[in-house]
């Protein structure tokens, strides 16, 4: 195992710059998750680790060693992709057993790194087949099988689970966390699923456009984003934005919606009066009043059993309120929701950071 340094990371293509001066430190066995929107450059990012891209500018350290001009095969890394990537003349046996045939390792110690593979992904009853004969999330297993044999420093895993259906999703990420339960190896896992991020990571590195928004553990980002993107994009059903203007009255500092409801600002948010915020507030931190609060239309509701879902709109701006308890409301009606102000955040309209003393 081995710790993973970025520093000030820089990629061109051609004259675009896609990575903009990165730094992320990731522990000696740690889970890390670099997650954004596509194109905001993650995938690339964990090329350059592997050493499938060059790098610009900058530096990447692995167990402490300076790895930049060192080729992949000596990076003592393993790669999982989307795509499988699976040999299909061989079986998953072969398959398995194929980088360590190539390193010349001896035949037995390699039988023994494929059971022992086999082993831990339930693997064993399957190593006489051929990819073929294989669902999908077997082909992932076989693929992540493949990668555990080679015993690396560090695991890297490139939206692995981007081909598989909603349910089978769920199971192998709960079967990829226990892998690294066990093994723990340092991982770096590449997805723009943010769900994926949240249950997966110890620590989660939010990117858009080249940069880093914002890192912590799962439950930092989620509880304190310092701007209204990392806001937006953790968080399923996502966390409702409301433009308002910031009022101070005496010490006490409020926001003026556009319609002229008036709410309490979050505690210790910082602003100008007059300066133009968005308030945010998550679905599940919204209380149903009687009056005050928000008053809300109520467009569709969403009954799932556990809770229920409510997509209301409240002066042209859409938002989600969910409920642990059942509610019986009638489209067009109004109801009003008052916002739990502890966990509330103010953002600048014009930055989108986090309005915070």
């Amino acid at each position: 195992m081995a710790s993973v340094q970025i520093r000030g990371i820089e990629k061109y293509f051609g004259s675009t710059q896609v990575i903009c001066g990165v730094d992320i430190d990731i522990e000696d066995g740690q889970f890390a998750v670099l997650v954004g929107p596509s194109g905001c450059g993650k995938s690339t990012l964990l090329r350059m680790l592997a050493g499938l891209e060059e790098i610009t500018h900058g530096e990447i350290l692995i167990g402490g060693k300076v790895v930049n001009r060192v080729p992949p095969k000596e990076r003592d890394i393993a790669m999982v992709f989307q795509n499988y990537a699976l040999y299909p003349h061989m079986t998953v046996r072969q398959n398995m057993a194929f980088a360590l045939e190539l390193a010349k390792q001896d035949k037995a110690k390699i039988a023994d790194k494929v059971a022992r593979a086999a082993d831990i992904l339930a693997l064993g009853s399957l190593l006489d087949r051929y990819p073929r004969q294989l669902s999908g999330g077997q082909r992932q297993r076989v693929a992540m099988g493949r990668a555990i044999v080679r015993d690396p420093q560090v695991f890297l895993f490139d939206e692995p689970l981007s081909n598989l259906d909603a349910k089978l999703r769920v199971a192998m990420r709960s079967e990829i966390k226990e892998l690294h339960q066990r093994l723990k190896t340092t991982s770096v896992y590449v997805t723009h699923d943010q769900i994926e991020a949240m249950t997966m990571g110890d620590k989660i590195v939010v990117m858009r456009d080249g940069r880093i928004e914002q890192t912590g553990s799962p439950l930092d980002l989620y509880d304190h984003p310092e701007n209204q993107f990392v806001a937006g994009f953790i968080g399923s059903p996502a966390m409702n934005f409301l433009p308002g203007t910031l009022r101070r009255s005496g010490g006490a500092v409020g926001v003026e919606l556009r319609d002229g409801t008036r709410l309490a600002a979050p505690p210790g948010s910082d602003g100008e009066d007059g300066q133009p915020v968005i308030f945010g507030t998550r679905p599940e931190h919204l209380t149903l009043v009687d009056a005050g609060g928000i008053p809300t239309e109520v467009i569709v509701m969403e009954p799932t059993g556990m809770d229920t879902f409510i997509a209301c709109r409240h002066e042209g701006v859409d938002l989600s309120a969910v409920f642990r308890e059942r509610h019986d409301f009638t489209p067009g009606s109004t109801i009003h929701l008052l916002p739990d102000l502890q966990r509330a955040h103010l953002f600048d309209a014009s930055t989108g950071q986090r309005l915070a003393a």
